[in-house]
């Protein structure tokens, strides 16, 4: 069902029209002009508006242009009288869907072409996402660490819950918010994220909230915040432990009461949004340093889920280098890259303690050395894992040097000049070091 807006200066035409659709369980609103059809548009965003093209002020055609500019994804449908019949034409060349002839008819006919309209908006948002989708990694690729996170997962996305994903950086949190949109009925709906930590105070509560024009030094527009934009669908707070204090309590309210007002304005405007969360912070840490707000924290932390670190899922390891490849390739118009059986032994070993993130900037690093063919272990420059993870206790400072030494000639294929490099020393160091440990 779809969220309709019926604009006509007659009100006979207007209730024939919301009646016809309403019966299908559409949610209808209704505007007698065009300045407020803006109105109510910019308060509250609506899949589809089926307008009269001649009305006083703001005409139909004048109402497309300007609200698809600011609201590209809303379909239009065109009511005309048989004169009018080549400005809906030309209001179509502008991105209305149809248009029909008045007087309506048939409510059959009328909720066909509404059926449709509403179609081609869900079949778009679905092309977008899987233009953006097409080479991003997968959520999942079989480890076992991961199998309780994709059980939680798709246990929670079929609900409305609020869900806070919790994690390192570059463990994918992200991707973990695009599966519970995807798996949720909201799927079809836009998904809008907000990086919190890359974003000013004040610049954030612009992109949150949106403007009104002249409400701060540079706002020449009136400009929709990310939460409207995302009204219908999932909105993905990434970094959430490091909003301010001022700006948490104002999501509070959005969450609580799913209304809001512009920067700078006085209206409120009413959101449906499905909230996700995500934080590499301990928030009850930062709740005890009074850096968050525990009210805030209950919100948020309806449905928490904790994603593993890349190094306790070794066994994702390959197929998320092929994945992260494939993109490489493409970035790199590179299209005979390949990994090494050396290089994919070394990555199996790296600590990545950056995750996902870093194994994606080492890939593009080695590609690039590469020269395009094959990537080889002396390419691939990451950092081992700890010796706590790997050397016993009771070591010797000789037997750990050992290891280093063996670990750089791995990394770099035998060659003892890069080896002699990566650890640090001269070669002549080296060959005696190599000479002792035999």
């Amino acid at each position: 069902m779809g969220r309709i807006l019926v604009v006509d200066d007659e009100e006979g035409v207007r209730s024939f029209v919301a009646e016809s659709l309403q019966t299908e369980g559409h949610a209808v609103s209704q505007a007698a002009s065009g300045e407020e059809a803006l109105d109510m548009a910019r308060q509250g965003s609506f899949d589809l508006v089926i307008t009269d093209l001649r009305m006083p002020g703001i005409d139909g055609l004048e109402l497309l242009e300007t609200l698809r500019g600011e609201q590209p994804e809303v379909e239009f449908i065109i009511l005309t009288a048989h004169g009018n019949v080549a400005k809906a034409v030309e209001a179509m060349r502008n991105g209305a869907f149809d248009f029909v002839q008045k007087p309506v008819s048939s409510p059959g006919e009328l909720r066909l072409m509404a059926e449709r309209a509403l179609e081609r908006r869900t079949l778009k948002a679905i092309v977008e996402n899987s233009k953006r989708d097409h080479s991003q990694p997968k959520l999942d690729y079989g480890a076992p660490a991961m199998a309780p996170v994709v059980d939680a997962i798709r246990k929670v996305a079929v609900t409305e819950a609020t869900v806070l994903l919790v994690g390192e950086s570059g463990t994918g949190k992200e991707v973990a918010a695009r599966a519970v949109h995807e798996m949720s009925p909201r799927a079809a709906g836009p998904f809008v994220v907000v990086n919190c930590a890359t974003l000013s105070e004040n610049l954030l509560e612009s992109e949150l909230f949106g403007h009104e024009k002249g409400a701060f030094t540079g706002a020449s527009t009136r400009k929709r915040g990310r939460i409207e934009l995302a009204d219908g669908g999932s909105f993905f707070l990434d970094e959430i432990g490091e909003m301010k204090l001022e700006l948490q309590a104002k999501l509070l309210r959005v969450i609580q009461e799913r209304v809001f007002e512009r920067v700078g304005g006085t209206r409120s405007i009413e959101v449906d949004v499905r909230w996700i969360a995500a934080t590499n912070r301990d928030l009850r840490a930062r709740i005890g340093e009074g850096a968050f707000r525990e009210d805030l924290y209950h919100r948020i932390a309806v449905f928490p889920v904790a994603l593993p670190p890349l190094r306790e899922r070794r066994e994702d390891i390959a197929p998320l280098s092929e994945v992260l490849l494939s993109q490489i390739r493409l970035d790199l118009k590179r299209p005979n890259l390949a990994l090494s059986p050396s290089a994919s032994k070394l990555l199996q070993q790296a600590a990545w303690r950056g995750n996902v993130r870093e194994l994606r900037n080492v890939l593009e690093r080695a590609a690039i050395l590469s020269d395009g063919g094959t990537i080889d272990a002396a390419q691939i420059f990451v950092e081992p894992a700890s010796f706590s993870e790997t050397v016993s206790d009771g070591q010797t400072l000789q037997e750990l040097e050992r290891v280093a030494i063996e670990r750089a000639l791995e990394a770099t294929g035998g060659s003892r000049k890069e080896a002699a490099a990566r650890l640090g020393i001269g070669l002549r160091t080296l060959y005696d070091k190599l000479k002792r440990y035999d």
